[in-house]
């Protein structure tokens, strides 16, 4: 079984150039030209001499670059142990040769999300900081699908449209802030029908809303129950997460309990389930469950392109030690 070495040379192009050792083994020789150079520094001749001042009154550019011989060899020697180990440039382009899930997270910003009853790294965070990097950590995992992402408070908006570009969806998630939707009320009915629309608009064998929130519906002018079945309508599975512990309270307003009854029955209208979350690990396991229940049914073809840089590596391997060979035999020739 071959192994290999391998650089991604631009790892933020969706198909990128990897410049890989076929052959990382020889590279292992590199390691014993240390030992080389030392040998030959206990073996070097000398010559004496009587006084320093000769040395100094031959001073010149060939006593200032009398190590390039040496450089050169190196060069040289590396080089060829570079090409012995066989160097490519292999592109690699994945083709999505099917539809994958249609996917979008809507998030409660709302100010009751300030309370800090979760953890991240030991240390208390609000409620919103640990939602994103779960979030966050899920849209990772859904490499092949397209993901779109909705905030919502007194009101709800697309804040990044479906997208396979998630590089871009994490940064937008990053700069996602409480008070932004509207800090005092909670309008998940609206949430729940701006991504249903937004869903609605492209064809994907699965369409799925995941939204989370820590309160109940107090705004908009359309229930979270009618909102549902317009979902519904359009093929739309809904997943509810209710998040934080009872009570507890933001900087914008005092938390209300989670309505866990109506996100129970809209997630059950849509043919989803709701999931009730009270610490980091809970709400990373509950997006670990819908990441299991929702799999991509994405075909991606791989297709690599191979350039051969052997023999690049070796004419200049060799060309380095042909210098090193000639300037130490002629203009830079040391004494014996």
């Amino acid at each position: 079984m071959e192994t290999s070495l391998r650089f991604n040379l631009f790892p933020q192009v969706r198909s990128p150039v990897m410049f890989e050792f076929q052959h990382p083994a020889w590279l292992l020789l590199i390691l014993i030209l240390p030992f080389i150079w030392w040998r030959r520094s206990k073996v070097s001749s000398g010559i004496r001499w009587s006084s320093f001042s000769v040395l100094r009154r031959t001073g010149s550019i060939r006593i200032a670059v009398a190590w390039v011989p040496s450089a050169l060899e190196l060069i040289g020697l590396i080089l060829t142990i570079f090409a012995l180990a066989r160097p490519q440039l292999v592109e690699v382009e994945r083709v999505v040769t099917s539809e994958g899930v249609d996917i979008v997270l809507a998030l409660d910003v709302s100010g009751s999300m300030e309370a800090a009853d979760f953890n991240l790294g030991g240390r208390p965070v609000d409620r919103l900081s640990a939602a994103k990097k779960v979030v966050s950590d899920f849209i990772k995992s859904r490499e092949m699908d397209r993901v779109g992402l909705v905030v919502f408070g007194e009101e709800a908006f697309t804040q990044v449209p479906l997208t396979l570009d998630h590089e871009a969806l994490d940064r937008f998630l990053g700069n996602v802030r409480i008070g932004m939707a509207g800090a005092n009320q909670t309008a998940i009915g609206e949430a729940i029908a701006v991504a249903g629309r937004q869903l609605g608009r492209l064809d994907a064998p699965s369409k799925v809303l995941v939204l989370l929130t820590d309160g109940r519906n107090n705004a908009g002018s359309i229930t979270p129950m009618q909102a549902a079945e317009a979902a519904s309508s359009l093929g739309v599975t809904m997943y509810t997460v209710g998040v934080g512990s009872n009570g507890g309270g933001g900087f914008f307003r005092r938390s209300e309990e989670v309505d866990e009854t109506t996100l129970t029955r809209v997630a059950e209208a849509t043919g989803g389930r709701y999931f009730r979350a009270r610490d980091t690990s809970g709400l990373a396991s509950i997006y670990a469950t819908i990441d299991e229940l929702e799999r991509t049914t994405a075909e991606v073809s791989e297709y690599r392109s191979v350039e051969e840089l052997f023999s690049k590596f070796l004419a200049l391997g060799l060309l380095a030690l042909l210098f090193h060979w000639a300037l130490g035999e002629s203009w830079l020739r040391r004494l014996p």
